[in-house]
């Protein structure tokens, strides 16, 4: 299993570089072009999502969702960046899928999470204990 794996581990650089160079010739200079583009969409994607997070987290602590959501669309996200900025076409259509893979929500559409305070039945009344100190 070991060996498999490092064989897995030689064999996608190996087909990195022999795409690259078939598609080198095929296309010469907008291939430059497509990897220089394909790297600054990477980089702009990690710059935005850096500055997005704080802002996914509370909107979705406010709305009642998992936080965990928000980290992983997040991670997944910044790992896309990654492989955009990685000079290569197979690693651009794996961050590519990445991308087009959606995010389920496992929360009911009804259920109400833990930490989200519940409506009253009427919303003039405040609830709670009173006690009078003299």
């Amino acid at each position: 299993m070991r060996l498999l794996i490092g064989l897995i581990l030689l064999a996608f650089p190996i087909a990195e570089i022999w795409l690259l160079i078939v598609l080198g010739q095929a296309y010469g200079w907008w291939l430059l072009v497509y990897l220089v583009g394909i790297a600054l969409l990477g980089l702009q994607m990690i710059k935005d999502e850096k500055s997005l997070f704080t802002g996914r987290m509370l909107q979705s602590m406010r709305t009642g969702n998992h936080p965990i959501k928000a980290i992983f669309g997040s991670a997944r996200n910044i790992i896309a960046g990654v492989l955009l900025i990685l000079p290569g076409v197979i690693t651009d259509m794996i961050a590519v899928v990445l991308l087009l893979v959606p995010i389920k929500n496992k929360q009911a559409p009804n259920a109400q999470a833990p930490y989200q305070a519940g409506q009253a039945a009427n919303d003039d009344v405040i609830e709670g204990e009173f006690r009078r100190e003299d």
